[in-house]
């Protein structure tokens, strides 16, 4: 195995959790996540000895699978590949919010660029700028969207609170 495989290898190795879990937030299903992950891993893996700085490989992986997702929202590719058709989504748990199921239920009502722009504010913890340079927008938008994203999961999440939990915030 050359120095190139096997720095390689131990990148993968190091980052294919988080980076499948940040992909299963971004789609809501674990299958195209690893799709996800897998093509933004062998993309990498392409210019492998090209990228000068592997201090920002986080970056550049991340900023791969999110605009994949994206891509991949706005060709819909997946929705002719689906077999039969899909079940209608059932109504939402009477479970509290703190329900990491509810949570990601509502995530997944969320568009996906607004789903995208939350969770590498919130899951990843990006500062502002660097979810704009990802995602190519201004920080404005970043910001607007991070805002419209929020206000969604609330609406989505409010009819879950009871009234005197409503009253309590």
């Amino acid at each position: 195995m050359s120095d190139r495989d096997t720095a390689f290898a131990e990148y993968f190795s190091a980052r294919h959790h988080a980076m499948r879990a940040t992909a299963y937030l971004l789609c809501g299903d674990w299958h195209r996540a690893e799709d996800l992950v897998q093509t933004g891993f062998t993309k990498l893996y392409l210019v492998w000895n090209r990228v000068a700085r592997h201090d920002a490989l986080d970056s550049y992986l991340r900023q791969i699978i999110v605009r994949s997702f994206l891509d991949e929202r706005r060709r819909g590719w997946w929705r002719r590949e689906r077999v039969g058709t899909p079940d209608a989504d059932p109504p939402a748990p009477a479970s509290p919010p703190e329900d990491r199921l509810v949570v990601l239920q509502a995530l997944a009502a969320v568009p996906p660029r607004q789903r995208a722009v939350l969770v590498l504010r919130y899951w990843e913890d990006l500062p502002v700028d660097e979810v704009a340079a990802l995602l190519d927008c201004s920080p404005g938008t970043v910001k607007s969207q991070s805002a419209r994203g929020l206000d969604t999961l609330r609406g989505l999440l409010s009819p879950m609170h009871s009234p005197s939990e409503k009253g309590q915030r």
